[in-house]
C-alpha cells in the first residue's frame, strides 16, 4: 500500500521550531534575516567571480558553483519555513514534500561532493603549481562539477522515490521544518529497515567518498608545505587553504553529527538544531568564510566598492 492510498489527508503538516507563537515570530524576523545575506552573500560572490578578471581562475570558478549551490540548498529550505512562521496551518502537499525532499537532497549532495573538488583544486594548485592552469583546466572542472550534480541528482531522486513509496497511515505530521529523510522515515509506519540501510550507505559513500579526497589531498598538501624553506612560503600555502579546511569543518562536523551517530543517541529536537545548522546558517557562512579569509576576494571587493564610489 502506498502513502497516497494510505492517507487520509492529502498533504503533511509540519511541527515546526517552536510552538509559541511570539517565538514563531522572533524566529522568522532572525531566519528572514539569515535568508536574506544568504542569497545576497552568495549571488554577490557569483557576480563578483564573473566581474573581475583576478578572479578567472579554477579555485574561484569552483567557488561560485559552491555558491550557487548554497543559495539553491537554503532555498529549498527557507521560504517554506518563513512561510510556517507566519502560519496556523504548517502544511505541505504530498508532491511538493517529495519535490523539497528531492530538490534539497542533490544540492546537500552536491555540497559535499564539490568539497572534495575544491581540496582536489587546492593540491594540483600546490603540489603541481607549474601545471596548475593546464591540469584544473575549464574543461576539466566543468566535467567534474557535471559528474558531482548527476551523482547528487541520482542519489537523491533514488531516496526520494523509496520514501515515498512508504506508508503514511498512523500520522501525518512531520515532527520537523522540512522534507528531511530521516524524519519521514521516523514518521512512516512502513518497514523502513531496508530504506534505512540505503541512506545510510548511500550517505557512507558520498561523505565518505569527500571525506576521504579531502584527506588525502591536505596529506599531500602538508607534506609538501613542510618541503617548504621559507617560513613566509609556508605561510602563505597554509592561508590559501584555510578557508576550505574551515569550510570543509563546518559542514562535514555538521553531517557526520546528524547521520553518523549511534541510535541510543537519536533525538528529532537535536536533529532540527543540527538541520538549522546546514540548512540555514552554512550558506550564509560559505560565502563569509572565503571572503573574510581570501586576499584575493577582499580585494576585489574593495575594487568593487572603489569603483562604485567613484562612478557616484
Amino acid at each position: 500500500m502506498t502513502a497516497e492510498n494510505c492517507s487520509v489527508a492529502p498533504d503533511f503538516a509540519f511541527l515546526g521550531l517552536a510552538g509559541d507563537r511570539q517565538a514563531q515570530q522572533a524566529l522568522f524576523a532572525v531566519f528572514l534575516l539569515v535568508y536574506g545575506v544568504t542569497v545576497v552573500a552568495n549571488a554577490g560572490m557569483i557576480l563578483l567571480i564573473k566581474a573581475d578578471p583576478r578572479l578567472h581562475a579554477p579555485m574561484y570558478y569552483l567557488l561560485s558553483t559552491l555558491s550557487f549551490c548554497d543559495v539553491c540548498c537554503s532555498a529549498a529550505v527557507s521560504p517554506k519555513m518563513l512561510a510556517d512562521f507566519l502560519s496556523e496551518q504548517k502544511r505541505i502537499p504530498f508532491d511538493l514534500c517529495a519535490v523539497q525532499m528531492c530538490f534539497w537532497g542533490t544540492f546537500a549532495d552536491v555540497e559535499c561532493l564539490m568539497l572534495a573538488v575544491m581540496a582536489y583544486d587546492r593540491y594540483v594548485a600546490i603540489c603541481n603549481p607549474l601545471l596548475y592552469t593546464v591540469s584544473m583546466s575549464r574543461k576539466l572542472c566543468t566535467q567534474l562539477i557535471s559528474v558531482v550534480y548527476v551523482e547528487g541528482l541520482v542519489d537523491s531522486a533514488v531516496h526520494t522515490c523509496c520514501t515515498f513509496r512508504l506508508s503514511f497511515c498512523s500520522s501525518h505530521v512531520i515532527n520537523h521544518f522540512f522534507c528531511d529523510f530521516p524524519a519521514l522515515l521516523a514518521l512512516s509506519s512502513s518497514d523502513t529497515s531496508i530504506s534505512e540501510i540505503m541512506l545510510f550507505v548511500s550517505s557512507g559513500c558520498v561523505v565518505g567518498t569527500s571525506i576521504i579526497t579531502v584527506l588525502l589531498s591536505y596529506t599531500y598538501i602538508i607534506a609538501t608545505i613542510l618541503r617548504v624553506n621559507s617560513a613566509e612560503g609556508r605561510r602563505k600555502a597554509f592561508s590559501t587553504c584555510a578557508s576550505h579546511l574551515t569550510a570543509v569543518a563546518v559542514f562535514h562536523g555538521t553531517l557526520l553529527f546528524m547521520y553518523f551517530r549511534p541510535s541510543s543517541s537519536y533525538s528529532m529536537d537535536t536533529d532540527k538544531i543540527a538541520s538549522v545548522f546546514y540548512t540555514v546558517v552554512i550558506p550564509m557562512l560559505n560565502p563569509l568564510i572565503y571572503s573574510l579569509r581570501n586576499k584575493d576576494v577582499k580585494g576585489a571587493i574593495g575594487k568593487a566598492i572603489s569603483t562604485k564610489l567613484r562612478s557616484e
